[in-house]
Formats: C-alpha cells, structure tokens, sequence
C-alpha cells in the first residue's frame, strides 16, 4: 500500500455554504452599475422585491438593499469572475457613470483590486485560482481586534461545529473558517482603528440545525427567529470565556430552507450587443 491519505482534508464540517452576503447601499443605479454592469454578475430573473438586488454569482449572491445609508464590511470580500482582462473592459465602461463615488480599480498581482461606490473592498481573481470556482465568493475576509483569533476559532468549532483554524503569517494572524467545499470566512487580526459594526450579513446553510440553537438560545445570542427554518445571531463569542470576540450577522439556514440548493440563472457577462454570437448568452465554466 502507499502513503496513507489524511482523511481529515476531506472533511466539511456543519456549515455547507456562504449563500449571500447582504447589504443596504444609497443608490439602487449605481448598486446595478458596480454589480451588474462591472462585476458582470447576474440579476436574478426570478426574485422581485422591488428595487432590491439579488446579484448572482455563481452558486452564491450579493443581496443589495436601496433603503438608506450603506453599509461597510469591515476588510474586503473576495469574487471569481472568468476573465479580468473582460472584468478590466466592463469596469472602464462603468468609470464615468461612477464618477463623483468611492468607485475605483487597480491591478494588484494575480487579482484586481476594486472599490465599490460605498467605499467596500473586493478583490476579483480569475477562475484558475481557487480550486473548482470558475464564478463566486470563495471567501470574505473581515478585520478584528488582536487576540481574538483562538477565541473565533473556538466558536466555530465549538458552537457551529465547522473546521476553524488560526494561522500567521507576515501580516499578522488570523482564523479561516470553512464555509462548506470551496468558501472560507477569514477573521483577520489588526492594530488598526475598526469601524462599528453597522448591521450587514452572510447567510449559512448549515446540516444541524438545532444544536446551535441551542447553544445560542441557552446564551441569549439569537436576536431574530425568522421561521421554522431560520434564525439569526451577531455576537461571536469564546465558549471558554462568554467574551465577545467579533459581530457579524449570521442568517442561518437549515437544509431544509425552501432556498438551499435554487439554481441560481448566471449569464456570460461578455456577451454585449457589439459582439453577440448566438447561443453563448449562459455562463459555463470553460
């Protein structure tokens, strides 16, 4: 027999998926233009709730609420569109109608660094670099206090039963946490000032269901009970301690969400009136 496999790299833990991630911006238009109209990704045809957007990306979204003030995810998000040389066209198409906004993009290495009209930071990556993600969120990665990454970690494992680890590099240390196959959720440590949370959110599918719950519930850390098959917490705390570590709500979903596994509509964002050629309207991954 040869090596042993490690199994362990296998493994997924309780949390399968980052389904969306939500945010309310000022400008419905200019939420279309950044999305839809840069990003590439796709209004989805089936969801209406009036001026609200559901950006499709891939097998995950961007829920995208014109209601008020925006709001800020504290450290960047990052996207796979399939092609940034296609990603570069759209965003100079874009520039002028982002004119007088926090709108900007630069190339940084493998990936293109952009700034959404509200001032969000995302990083777009061609498809070849993360593992079987052609289009998506494969990660978000969000800024908190020193000395918190063991105690995040330990939520993680602990309470939502998901792989947590802490690792360090040369800027610092920091906690991925897997959010099913192919996402991660990464809490990094900084010395920098951190913005108040302002109310944004990721929504989780997760396999059981009530055993967080029930942890959260014994430690008055849900704040919504939206049905039979969801609920909602924002506080990340140490088990060992009760501390607060860090706040992000978590929409959770149980596998039995009427929403978990829609097959989300994503077009081939280089298709334009231009240069159409029949029948290459859908995304497939090349």
């Amino acid at each position: 027999m040869g090596e042993p496999f490690d199994r362990s790299e296998e493994d997924i833990g309780n949390v399968l998926c980052m389904q969306h991630i939500n945010f309310t911006v000022s400008d419905a238009h200019l939420a279309s233009l950044f999305y839809v109209s840069g990003l590439g990704f796709t209004r989805d045809p089936y969801i209406d709730f009036g001026g609200l957007l559901w950006a499709n990306a891939g097998e995950q979204q961007f829920h995208i609420l014109p209601t008020g003030t925006a709001q800020k995810w504290r450290g960047h998000i990052g996207v796979v569109v399939p092609n940034l040389e296609d990603l570069k066209i759209r965003l100079d198409r874009v520039a002028n109608q982002l004119s007088g906004t926090e709108f900007g993009w630069q190339e940084s290495g493998n990936h293109i660094r952009l700034t959404c009209p509200w001032g969000n930071s995302f990083r777009a990556y061609g498809p070849d670099t993360f593992t079987g993600k052609y289009l998506g969120i494969p990660y978000a990665e969000i800024d908190v206090r020193l000395g918190t990454s063991e105690g995040i970690a330990r939520f993680y494992q602990q309470v939502l039963q998901t792989p947590a680890v802490v690792e360090e590099d040369s800027e610092g240390k920091h906690t991925i946490v897997s959010m099913g196959f192919d996402q991660s959720l990464i809490y990094k440590e900084t010395d920098q000032q951190i913005d108040d949370y302002d109310g944004h959110h990721i929504a989780i599918h997760i396999a059981n269901f009530s055993a967080p719950h029930e942890y959260l519930v014994e430690h008055d850390l849900v704040i919504q009970e939206d049905d039979q098959h969801q609920y909602r917490f924002k506080s990340i705390v140490d088990p060992e301690t009760g501390e607060s570590m860090a706040e992000l709500e978590h929409e959770v979903r149980s596998l039995k969400h009427p929403m978990y596994k829609r097959i989300l509509i994503n077009r081939n964002p280089a298709q334009t009136f231009f240069n159409y050629v029949e029948g290459r309207d859908a995304f497939y991954p090349q």
